[in-house]
Formats: C-alpha cells, structure tokens, sequence
C-alpha cells in the first residue's frame, strides 16, 4: 500500500475535482509535468509533490484509503471547531473544450475563406499554393466543428436518441449549402 500525507490536498495540487477519473488525473499530471519538470526550469520540490500527488490518486486503492483519512480529519477539526484549510487551496483549472473547439473551427474556416477570396478576386494566381492552404485551413476547420457537433451528440444522446441523427444531417446540409454558397461568389 502506498504511504500518503493526508493533510495534503493531493486533488488541488493536481487542479482535479474529487470525482475526476483516473484519466483526468493522468491528462492533469502530464501537463503540469511538463511545467513544472527541472530539466525544463520548473521548481524540484513542486515536481516532486506533483509526482506525489499523482502516486496516490493514480491508484485507485490507495485513492480511497486517501479519502478515508482526508475525511477523518477533516471530520475532527471540524468537531475542534475550527475551519478546516487546505495547505494548498487553489481551485482546480476547468477548461471548456467545447468553446474551444468551436471558436477554433470559426477561425480556421474564416482564415481560409478569406485567403481563397483573396486569391480569386484579387486574381493572384501565381500564388496557387495559397489557393491549397486556403483549402486546408477550411477542411480542418470543418472537422473540428464536426468533432465539437460529435461532442454536443454524444452528451446529449443518452436523453434524446434521435438528436444525434438530426445533428449530423443538419451539419453535413449546413456545410454541403455553404461550399454551394462559397461556390457561387467564387464563380
């Protein structure tokens, strides 16, 4: 069984929820390892209570054991009539994928919408390749905001079971009217 100090907040030095799972806790760790690792100019003492951390809530046995002690002593300070204070008590980082995803596929798509009607309009045709960049930027952009429409599908699936096909339809009408638009002006 692996030892642990139970009065240290192992959920806040890592920026996890108590009911996060054990792949947030690995997807957290990585990152913050790679901040805070010495070869790279972190801090030793943080890399080393980041890999302590990680060793108890990694395993899901000595996890529990962990939240066992943690609750028993923050059970009796509470019964001291004291506030029970974490020693390290910043809040943990929530990151909003979905935004995220979305407000990159606008930009990628914009990008390459306007490079593409730079070149046709401006009839800048020796500069094909930007032509080919203009394409790509708009195909990655539309496979993200196809991944963040997957994202809005399979959180909302399990309520509604049909909203997954109508999402799909509607995107690939929106996308296939779209380029038909694009097209128009283009030609």
């Amino acid at each position: 069984m692996s030892r642990f100090n139970a009065s240290k907040d192992y959920y806040s030095i890592l920026g996890a929820d108590e009911d996060a799972s054990q792949s947030e806790i690995y997807r957290l760790y990585k990152r913050l390892a790679v901040q805070h690792h010495p070869d790279r100019g972190g801090d030793e003492e943080e890399m080393k209570s980041l890999n302590e951390a990680y060793h108890v809530l990694g395993d899901e046995t000595a996890r529990r054991a962990y939240d066992v002690e943690r609750r028993k002593n923050v059970e009796a300070e509470e019964e001291n009539g004291e506030p029970f204070v974490w020693p390290y008590a910043s809040p943990p980082a929530k990151v909003d994928v979905f935004t995220g995803q979305w407000v990159g596929a606008i930009l990628f798509i914009a990008v390459g919408l306007v490079l593409a009607l730079l070149v046709r309009f401006q009839w800048i045709w020796f500069l094909w390749p930007l032509a080919i960049l203009a394409a790509f930027l708009v195909l990655v952009g539309l496979l993200m905001a196809h991944a963040a429409m997957r994202r809005v599908g399979s959180e909302q699936r399990r309520a509604r079971a049909w909203l997954g096909v109508t999402l799909e339809v509607t995107f690939w009408a929106v996308v296939i009217g779209g380029g038909y638009g694009i097209y128009l002006i283009i030609s």
